[in-house]
Formats: C-alpha cells, structure tokens, sequence
C-alpha cells in the first residue's frame, strides 16, 4: 500500500515475466515514482529489496526508465521523477531514451505523408523517411528489449521496468524482452496471452491512443503499432522462429482500430467490467484461432534452433527497413504480385497432400504383394501342363479360340485383374523352340511371357488376320 501511494497512478511494481531458465531473475513494471528532488518512501525502497532478494544469485537489480533523461529530470521538476540510488542501496539506474507519445505520433504522420506523395524519387523516399525518425524510434524499443533480455538471460539479474505512468513505453520493452526471452511467446498462442497480459490486462489506454472515442487528439499515439513493428523486425531476421507469419501481425493490428472485437475497447479492465465487454463482444482470438491456419509460417518447425532458446538480433541502422506489407499494402499502382508466404503455405499443402497420397500407395503395393506372395504359395506344378500354360484347375485348355479376340495372336480385351493366372499362357523358351522355331526367334517372346498390353491390328492387315483365322 505504502509502495501503490508513492507511485504514480498508484501502479507499484507488479511481475510481469519469470525467467523459467534460471528460475531467479524476474521482469517488474510500475509507473515513476513521486520522488521529487528529495521524496522518498520506505515502503517502496523495501518493495524494491523484497525483488532483489527473491532473486538469490544477484546482489542488485536494474531499473530502467525508458525516457530520455532530460524528460526524466523536467517530471522530477513536477514532483514525480526517477528512483534516487543513494536511497535505494540495491539498484543500478539505466535511462533507455525512448521518446514520449506526441514525438512517436508526429513521427508516424510524417512517414505517412511520405507514403502517400506520388512520383517520388527514391531520394526524397529515403530523405523523407530518415526525416521522419519512424526507424529511429523502432531500434530505440528493440534495443530496451535486447538490454533488459540481457540483464535476465545472461546476468541472472531482474529488472524494474517503468516510464511516467507504465502503461505505454512500459509495455512495448516489456513484450519485445519476452519474445526475446520466452519461446512460448513465439507461438500462435503465446502472443495471444502476450498481448493480454502485457497490454490488456496491465492497462493500456486502447480508446486514447487509437481515437476509438471522440476524446482529445493529442492523446492518440501509435504505441502498440510500434511494438509490432519490432516483432516483425524480429521476424525478418529470425524467419524460423515465429510460428505466426506477417499477415497474423497486420491482422491484428488492423482489429486494434476497427473496434470489431472487444479485446481493444475500453482503457482498463475495470472499464472492461463495467461495459460487460465478455458477454456484449466477441473475442479476436477465438476468430483468428478459428483461421489460425491462415497464419502460420510454413517455415517455422518444431526441431528448428531458432524456436527453442533465446533470440539475440542485430540492432544495427542497416537491419532496419520501411515495412512496405503494413504502409503500402493499399498501394494500388504497385504491380500485383503472389506473397512469398502465400507461395510457401501452397506448396506446403501441396506436398502434404502428395506425402499423404504415397502413404495410400505404399500401403496399396503391400497389400498387393502380400496377395502375390500368398498366391505364390498356393501356386504348385503337378505336370508338364504346367509348363505348357495349361491350368491344372480347369480342365479347358487356355489357349482355345474362344480366348482371343478373333486375330491372330492378340489375348482377349480384359483387363489385368480379371486375367487369372490359370487362364494365360506362359511360353517358355524351351516349348518356343520345340514348337515354332519362328516364334522361338521373336524377340518380345524370348522373355518367357506374353505381352498382355498389345493390341489388335488394324486396317486390313487386321482383316486378313481375321480371315485366315476363321
């Protein structure tokens, strides 16, 4: 109680991620506290010992506060501001330098304009995109990400994590750690729990930032769209590691603005409560869910090295690009082209269906092989009819004119599985030679075996064929 009156908003330190690796070094998030230039509060330093301590193979703890330092000082100005470290014996202080909601809003209006101008050179593009500073802003979140997965993966160390009030700054170096940190959070469902662990649940202000109401302009921001911008970063870095593919995150992102769904109304949960937003609304993620197989990414395999263990990107300037399938994607002069994700899930299908049909197959030939064999068995010489193609089990002679077609030399037009074995005749090359030394000489009969497959002859070869049979 003495920490929630201390901070703003009254939002203490809360766990938002455990390391289940280590099993010691945990990930906090509150809001700043109101220390001015010379508050403090007991409570609260004690607060801060209770995390240190629950983490047993660390001597101290990281607090980060992910605003530039002078916006830092000119709250502290106001009576709020950042944690003194002579009053917290057990901390080590890092500033991030994210900036607040009004820079990333202006940002995002100038890259947009950008976007929308016609027969622009590629030079003005990329002048009007670095002067824009979008990309600046995207590496400032990810690299709070990486330092804070950091400090948890490799130090065994926990971290505090806050910006004024932890509801917008807060949550994006928050959920980038824990998809660094986490693979579960990497899968279908985990960025479903993700986002309404770290965003829904932990507050956001979904109907300021994204203007679902008719509220003050200036309050509208793109924070979560920001985040995830960085999980697609991530992506294009680490394609295997995502069970989720691009069109699940601009999914998402689109249903955050079209209030189709009530995860993303209302400010806080008890706002939630009181607009009884589980039994008036539907939920997105039973609908995507539903389509999940829409969004999987058909290069993400169980076994691969990148869905298991920690991600470490690269956050230099030159691994960062304009998102063209989010900013562009409505872009009608562009020439229509197949996605690449699109192209691999077909051929996915494809050879799925295709490993299933051999599967059909395979059992097929064995069942036909096992009758073979069985047949093989049964199947025993007792005289020289045998060997003259003569069925032992039929007292007809097989080859009888009522056997052939009325040419010469062709078997009747039945198909394999109605020719028995007892009713085709085998010639071997011994009874050729015995017989018909012109026959012996043939060549597609020195093989021992009738060809089944040929056919009559035609025209008037076969009409003399028929007469000096008859």
């Amino acid at each position: 109680m003495g920490s929630s009156k201390f901070r703003s908003r009254g939002r203490f330190p809360t766990l938002s991620y455990y390391n289940h690796d280590n099993h010691q070094a945990s990930i906090c998030r509150s809001s700043q506290p109101l220390s001015g230039f010379s508050a403090r509060c007991l409570e609260d330093e004690q607060m801060l010992k209770a995390i240190t301590k629950a983490n047993p193979g660390s001597q101290f703890m990281y607090v980060v506060d992910t605003r530039p330092k002078l916006n830092a000082m000119a709250n502290r100005a106001a009576g709020k501001g950042y944690e003194n470290e002579d009053n917290y014996s057990n901390i080590k202080f890092q500033f991030i330098g994210i900036e607040n909601i009004h820079v990333m809003r202006n940002s995002l209006q100038k890259m947009l304009e950008v976007c929308e101008l016609k027969s622009l050179s590629m030079g003005d593009f990329l002048w009007g995109l670095e002067n824009s500073g979008w990309l600046k802003h995207i590496k400032a979140i990810l690299d709070a990400g990486i330092f804070i997965a950091k400090a948890v993966a490799e130090e065994a160390v926990s971290v505090l994590v806050h910006c004024s009030d932890g509801w917008d700054r807060t949550a994006q170096v928050c959920s980038v750690a824990s998809l660094l940190l986490d693979p579960y959070y990497r899968t279908l469902k985990g960025f479903m729990v993700l986002i309404e662990k770290d965003w829904v649940s932990f507050g956001h202000k979904f109907n300021h930032r994204y203007s679902h109401l008719d509220g003050d302009p200036k309050e509208v921001s793109p924070v979560i769209d920001q985040f995830i911008e960085c999980v697609w970063h991530l992506m294009e870095q680490f394609p295997c590691a995502f069970e989720y593919n691009e069109r699940f995150l601009v999914h998402v992102h689109n249903h955050i603005y079209s209030c189709q769904y009530g995860n993303f109304i209302c400010n806080s949960q008890k706002e939630r409560r009181e607009q009884r937003n589980r039994e008036r609304t539907h939920s997105l993620w039973a609908h995507m869910w539903k389509n999940h197989t829409d969004y999987m990414n058909p290069l993400c395999g169980p076994d691969h090295s990148q869905t298991k263990g920690v991600l470490w990107p690269d956050s230099a300037p030159y691994c960062f690009k304009f998102w063209r399938g989010m900013y562009n994607r409505f872009e009608k002069g562009l020439h229509p082209r197949q996605s690449v994700i699109d192209f691999l899930m077909a051929v996915k299908e494809e050879t799925q269906q295709l490993e299933e049909d051999l599967e059909i197959h395979e059992e097929k030939i064995a069942k036909l092989e096992k009758l073979q064999v069985k047949n093989n068995t049964k199947a025993k010489p007792r005289n020289i009819n045998k060997r003259l193609g003569v069925s032992t089990s039929n007292n007809s002679i097989a080859n009888t004119p009522q056997d052939y077609t009325g040419t010469a030399g062709t078997f009747p037009s039945r198909s394999p599985s109605q020719l028995d074995e007892s009713s085709v005749l085998i010639l071997t090359r011994d009874t050729l030679k015995s017989s018909d030394p012109e026959l012996a000489t043939n060549s597609d009969q020195e093989s021992g075996v009738a060809d089944l497959s040929c056919h009559s002859p035609s025209g008037e070869d076969s009409a003399d064929a028929v007469n000096s049979a008859a």
